[in-house]
């Protein structure tokens, strides 16, 4: 039987390439339930890095600034249901602005670890506005990382035939992520700093698959 965590409680959200965590991002968890697990990340949170060397132009993550890099970008609410190979994002849940549209995010589809979730970024995003208009973002992203070792040929055109699959979805006007999401907001408490635990990047990897997963059972319902 699965332990679910609580809300307000801090979970960490690895992302795992070949067995190996290359970065992490502590976060708070939302909702957890048999459907859906919902995490909210502050502006101000840490990352922490593998030690690498990693699949990029430097051998570096891309983010990795130094020791002390911080996730600067938006406060993050991120929905995540089991099995699904893609979150879906509202970046500054619940604040006044004009364009609060969807992110999703294709990824692995998350395992659970006893220190949070294992998962790994599949680089291609959907963002979708206020008005249902969507765009892949990302894109050349996704293609260079063939010659630099992330991903096979195979893999990233299995990757771009899912985002084909949601954004056909997104055009349906059908879609599982609730807009009443956007107008969520955290607690006072859940605060930045977070932090990561000493051993993050020490844990073995809640899978060994490294097969990028498209399929799911259902991308809707």
């Amino acid at each position: 039987m699965t332990t679910r965590w609580q809300p307000g409680d801090q979970i960490v959200r690895r992302e795992v390439w070949h067995g190996r965590a290359w970065s992490a991002l502590p976060m708070y968890v939302v909702r957890d339930s048999i459907e859906l697990l919902a995490l909210y990340m502050p502006v101000g949170t840490p990352i922490g890095f593998g030690g690498g060397p990693w699949p990029t132009a430097n051998g570096r993550h891309g983010w990795d600034d130094g020791p002390d890099t911080v996730w600067l970008d938006h406060d993050v609410l991120q929905l995540h249901r089991p099995g699904d190979p893609y979150s879906a994002w509202i970046l500054s849940p619940g604040a006044d602005r004009e364009d609060l549209g969807w992110y999703l995010n294709l990824q692995r589809p998350f395992r659970r670890t006893p220190i949070g979730i294992d998962t790994l970024d599949h680089e291609l995003d959907v963002v979708i506005n206020e008005e249902g208009d969507w765009r892949y973002k990302d894109v050349e992203e996704l293609h260079a990382s063939v010659e630099l070792g992330r991903f096979t040929s195979a893999e990233v055109a299995d990757i771009e035939a899912l985002g084909d699959r949601l954004t056909t979805i997104i055009e349906a006007g059908v879609q599982w992520w609730d807009d009443r999401w956007k107008n969520w907001s955290p607690q006072p408490e859940w605060s930045a700093p977070l932090s990561l635990p000493a051993d993050w990047d020490d844990m073995e990897a809640a899978s060994a698959d490294d097969a990028v997963a498209v399929e799911t059972s259902s991308l809707v319902e």
